[in-house]
């Protein structure tokens, strides 16, 4: 960190949701330091997650799916379902799996998340989340929503700390799946947005997603919306 690009060099050891580092303050008392829209483009980071990864991926997830956690997991508490999801994150071959997830960091601190799989094994890697939770219940007609066409790469989960919102990271997400699909030979690559996230929406058609159609997961409608990938898609 070069201090000359201030006006004195009294840093203090701090940072806050505007600030990476708050250098100290001027004569009327105003913060000013290094901020987070000028370190994230050249600081950014996208890696494959790793196992000791789960506790901070699990609450990105619990942030992007809400309720339909809860049926994932059969559990209500909060620390319960983070419990289960990690449970499940640190195996291998379920659709929570590390494996199935590209982290987005910054000096070593979680911004966001993408998980993906192929819809072709959705139901197979459904099938561990399913069979305990038929266990847990006693319930051996429970089923979960199919959320993926088979073909596709599916895109189940994308989630930005609230931290680090506003800095175009779930768009850049979005571009590494878009990249995955394409090495992997993917033509489609797909996701669903829920009816009432008309911002999200508006940021996947921006993309070149387009709806097909409407699903039911866990009660609630989602349009099912798939970008048909080329050479360009993985540019801005």
């Amino acid at each position: 960190m070069k201090k000359n690009r201030f006006k004195h060099d009294d840093f203090e050891d701090d940072t806050n949701d505007e600030f990476y580092f708050i250098a100290g303050h001027t004569d009327g008392g105003a913060t000013f330091g290094l901020h987070w829209e000028d370190i994230i483009p050249e600081e950014l980071n996208f890696r494959p997650a790793i196992k000791k990864d789960a506790e901070e991926v699990v609450e990105l997830i619990h942030l992007a799916i809400g309720d339909i956690a809860e049926q994932l997991t059969g559990q209500t508490k909060v620390e319960n379902i983070h419990a289960t999801l990690a449970k499940f994150f640190r195996e291998e071959n379920n659709r929570l799996s590390y494996q199935n997830v590209i982290v987005a960091d910054i000096f070593d601190e979680i911004t966001g998340i993408i998980v993906t799989y192929s819809g072709t094994d959705a139901y197979q890697l459904d099938k561990p989340l399913l069979e305990r939770l038929r266990r847990k219940t006693r319930n051996q007609n429970i089923n979960f929503d199919q959320e993926a066409d088979i073909g596709d790469l599916y895109i189940d989960t994308i989630s930005v700390s609230p931290k680090f919102q506003g800095y175009g990271i779930g768009s850049k997400l979005l571009r590494k799946a878009e990249e995955l699909a394409l090495q992997k030979g993917y033509e489609r690559i797909s996701l669903n947005v829920a009816k009432d996230n008309p911002d999200a929406k508006k940021l996947y058609t921006r993309r070149g997603y387009q709806e097909v159609k409407e699903i039911q997961i866990n009660g609630h409608t989602y349009d099912y919306m798939v970008h048909t990938l080329n050479f360009h898609a993985s540019r801005d």
